[in-house]
This record gives structure tokens, sequence and C-alpha cells, in this order.
């Protein structure tokens, strides 16, 4: 990768002056005025010395760089004030990255920077007899996308789906099932009928208090394996696997591992006397914490006063096992905002008990999915399904088909495959850690940031292609225009815009980047001949055509949307 390229030479010319060599960054100008690449090098090896300004260090270690030898590469390298060093890229170089698009294909974009090392992503984590509701998409789709990502770099990786299936609320659940269930068998429920009756205890309980202490004896003879409680909760958790299952076909996701929490259970005694033995957790009040040295967080409960474990106990006894089962260089939970002191706690737990450092555990955490009307609730059935989101999505794209291309083949296909890409692209073009609010107008766009817009790019790429059967050929033909150029660099930033969103756990930069490609196609096939061209150059603009959609294709996958050949 042409940044990998840079930082060497960089580094080989600090060498030579006799520098340590520092983190540095090489990064991509937002202004084109300032080069394709500019590193901000010399600001950092300025610390090293009290003789030179940024300046002059810059100068230095652009006149140590051997010019001949990276000719076919940069057409100039420039120094900027305060200090930057901005790198052009040739003609030369972008007709070569082009051919190695149209070679690599899907690998395009691809690297081994991985390799050797496991990294396992804990995602989506849907409740038991909750509703798969819009508010779990993002963990799902986000977590996904990190997999994909760091996949697509190497990496072996292990996508978890952590599930809620124990817990106080399986208790209220038990209750109100015992209490207010249907005169039918419990493997008769929809998840559906068991939110009803979970926001039915809450109702109740508002009314009559003790019953979050009825709800906490039943937990507690499921936890003691009552044969009645147990014989419930499995039903429950039939019920809801299944429904879980129908969903993610219907998303497109696959996720490798599913084990709830209750696998675990027998494993928390355990981890609450090694933590007791190794000196890391106290008494207090006749419950078990971990305290955190000066106070700097607050305590972590991992056992109740009567004895109850907590989910804390639990996702200590996950950690335990998943560093013993799969040793992986880095576990990523991909979880809600408002859980981030708890994950603070939770991995300084996991450095205290020697289960490798914090830095070894990355809470990548996402804002809400909001309606117009404000957050969602399940205590107070005010939720949304995703399969009814999903459905309507679908519904809407076909009117749209109906509209643009009344002609259309197997509509219904292609209604999904718009509709659900609509849906996901809304959940991942903004930063994670930002609420979205779910907008049906926003989402559909065929003009916009969104989905449909860029599969639309996609298709007109293709269509284009189907047209002119003349062969997309870098030739020996150099570009003409400033458009062609344009388009080319736009095209050759892929795989550093994927490097720079794995490692940043952020799929909306593959978003923002895609967006950009398809506009700056857009602008290219509008103002340059293409169809009218005729020898070297007419290849030249297929080959430009062929790598942007193949680059369109590539970064979809990586987001979990589905291109569509037609549209």
């Amino acid at each position: 990768m042409i940044k990998d390229e840079i930082k060497n030479l960089l580094a080989e010319s600090a060498g030579e002056i006799g520098f340590d060599i520092p983190e540095f960054s090489v990064e991509i100008p937002k202004n084109r005025e300032c080069g394709d690449y500019a590193s901000n090098i010399a600001m950092v090896l300025v610390c090293q010395t009290t003789k030179n300004t940024p300046m002059e260090i810059a100068e230095e270690l652009v006149s140590k760089i051997k010019y001949g030898s990276i000719s076919d590469t940069f057409k100039k390298i420039e120094i900027v004030s305060p200090g930057f060093i901005n790198f052009f890229l040739s003609k030369d170089y972008l007709k070569e990255e082009i051919r190695n698009v149209l070679k690599e294909k899907e690998s395009y974009g691809s690297s081994d920077k991985g390799k050797g090392k496991t990294m396992l992503i804990d995602y989506s984590g849907v409740n038991i007899a909750k509703p798969f509701g819009i508010g779990h998409l993002r963990s799902t789709i986000i977590g996904q996308a990190i997999y994909n990502l760091h996949k697509f770099l190497g990496y072996n990786v292990i996508g978890d789906n952590h599930i809620g299936d124990w817990g106080t609320q399986f208790g209220k659940l038990i209750y109100a099932i015992k209490n207010w269930g249907y005169k039918k068998k419990v493997s008769e429920y929809s998840v559906k009928s068991l939110v009803e009756l979970y926001v039915k205890f809450h109702e109740e309980a508002e009314e009559d208090p003790d019953l979050e202490r009825e709800a906490r004896n039943w937990f507690k003879k499921l936890e003691e394996g009552d044969a009645e409680a147990r014989k419930i909760w499995k039903e429950c958790v039939k019920i809801s696997l299944k429904e879980f299952d129908r969903i993610y076909k219907f998303l497109g996701v696959k996720i490798d591992l599913t084990l709830g929490e209750s696998f675990y259970e027998k494993m928390l005694p355990g981890v609450i006397e090694e933590a007791i033995k190794k000196g890391i957790a106290a008494n207090s009040e006749g419950a078990v914490i971990i305290p955190f040295p000066d106070d700097v967080l607050p305590p972590l409960l991992i056992q109740k006063s009567d004895g109850a474990t907590l989910y804390s106990t639990r996702d200590l006894a996950t950690i335990k096992y998943r560093i013993k089962r799969f040793k992986p260089s880095k576990i990523i939970y991909e979880v809600g905002a408002e859980q981030s002191l708890y994950f603070k706690q939770l991995f300084w737990a996991s450095e205290l008990f020697g289960w490798g450092k914090r830095e070894d555990y990355v809470h990548v955490a996402h804002g809400l999915m909001r309606l117009k009307t404000g957050k969602m609730s399940t205590r107070r059935g005010e939720i949304i399904f995703l399969e009814d989101v999903l459905a309507e999505a679908t519904k809407k794209a076909e009117k749209i088909i109906e509209e643009k291309n009344p002609n259309l083949k197997d509509v219904e296909k292609t209604a999904k495959a718009i509709g659900i890409g609509a849906v996901k692209y809304n959940g991942l073009s903004g930063h994670p850690t930002g609420d979205i609010v779910f907008d049906w107008s926003k989402a559909l766009n065929l003009q916009g940031n969104s989905g449909p817009y860029l599969q639309y790019a996609y298709a007109r790429a293709r269509n284009i292609l189907k047209k002119d059967r003349r062969r997309a050929d870098v030739g020996k033909k150099n570009f003409e225009n400033e458009m062609e150029i344009r388009l080319a660099k736009k095209i050759q930033e892929f795989p550093f815009v994927v490097e720079k969103a794995a490692y940043s756990y952020s799929p909306n930069l593959i978003c923002s980047y895609l967006f950009e490609l398809s506009k700056e196609f857009n602008s290219f096939y509008e103002s340059v001949p293409v169809l009218k061209s005729e020898g070297d150059i007419a290849g030249l603009r297929l080959a430009l055509i062929k790598a942007t959609s193949q680059v369109i294709k590539n970064g979809l996958g990586l987001l979990g949307i589905s291109v569509l050949e037609n549209m």
C-alpha cells in the first residue's frame, strides 16, 4: 500500500539523519492542493532536537529520499509550513493502481497485516424473550462490518453473539407466564406474546412493588435448578433463538458463535473464588466487590448479599473462557454507549485478574437508534420490531421501483436488496458513537448519501460496461483530463480507507468514502465522453468505470450491503 511506502521512505530518511523512528502519521489531506498524502513526521521529530525547526527537518528528510527510485510513484514531494511533507502521485502510479483493481478484483483493498492474530468481536447480543427491535440493529450491523473489515485485513476473526438469557428479567417473565399466561404450552408462545407479558409485569409492578421480590425469588429458583423454572426458561430460549435466526438470515448476517450468559453459569463460583484468592475482591455488607486503586472507578459488584450473581460475574467468566479457548490478541465489544463506565470497570478488573492489559479490550460504543418520538423502551412496550422495519423498507423500495423503472425484472428481490441496504446504511453511515434518528426519507433517498444511491452508482457503471463491449484496458495511453485523474485518485484511496476504518472501528469511513467515490464517478461520466471515445482512451476510461464498480462492490460487501446489476 502507498501509505506504507511513504512511511518506509520517511523512516529510512529519519534513520539516516540519526533520529529515533517515532510514531507518525500519513493521511489523505482534505484539500487536494496539499497533495494526495501528507505526513507530520517533521513536527514529531522536532521533539528530539533543539537545533532545527520542523521546516528544516522536513527539508533534510526530503533531501535524503532518492528521487530516481520513486519517480514512477510520485510526481513531486513538497514541503509546506509548519512542516508538512506532501506527496503527489504520478499518472503512471495511478494507471498501475487501476490495473491492480482489475487484476485483484474482490481482493483489492485487502492485506495480510492481521495474519497470525486472532480478534474476537462480541456483537448483536439480543436478549432472550425480548424483541429483535430496531434498537438492536446498530450493534448487529456495526459489529458485522468491523468483523468483515478485520477479516479483509487477514485477521482470524471470531464473531460471538453473547445473548442475554440469564438474570432477574427471567424471574419476571416466569412469574408473568405463571400468573397471566395464556392457556397454552409455553412452546406455543411467540416472542411478541413474551414481550406483552414482560410489559404487563412492569405495569403491575408499578402498582404492587412486591412483585419485584417475587421476580427475584423466581430467578433464584432458576439459578438453583428448580425444574419448573428451568423448563419455562428453556422454552423461552428456544422460541427466541428460532426468531433471531430468521431475522439474521433476512439481514444477511451470520455470526460464528452464539453462547448465552447461562453457558458460563457453572464457572461463576470459580471466578468469585479466584477474585478472593488473588486479593482483588473484598466483602462489602455481605456482597463481593472488586475495588479499584485510589477509587478511580466505582467498585464492580460481582456477587449480591443474597448470593446471586450479576452480569458482571458472567462477563468475567466469559472473558476467562474466551482467553483460554481462542487466545485473542484483542476482544472487541460492540455495545451501546450507555455501558461505557461498566466496560472500563470490566476491562480493569480483567487486568487485575491477570487476563491481559486493559488495552487488549476495546469497547466500540454506539449511540441509540431513535425514533422521531424519542427513545424506545421494552418495559413500556414502546418498541419497533426490526422485522417490521425491514418489511416496510422493502415495500417502500417496491414503490420507488414502480415509479422509476416499472419494466424491471425480479422486483421483489431488487426491492429487498434496496430496502435492507437502505436500513443498514442508515445505521452505519454516522459515527458509531452518535445517535441516529431513523428517517425513511433519508434512508431511501436516491440522490443523497444513502445505500440506494451507492447501489445505483454501481448499477449505472455496470450498465455502461454492458452497453460498451470494448475491452476495459489501461493500455499505454495516459490520462487526458482532470476528471480522469480525480476519479483514479479516489479509487486508489480504498486500501487506505479500509485500514483506517478497521483500526479505528469506524465503518462510517467506508460509507463516506463510497459516497465520495460515487459522486466522483457520476461527475466523471457526465463530463467525459466514454461511449463516444475511441482507441486506447476508450479502453482507459472503461477501465476507470470497471475499477469504480469493483471498488463500490468491495466496499458495500464490507458493509454487508448487496450490489445490484440493474435498478
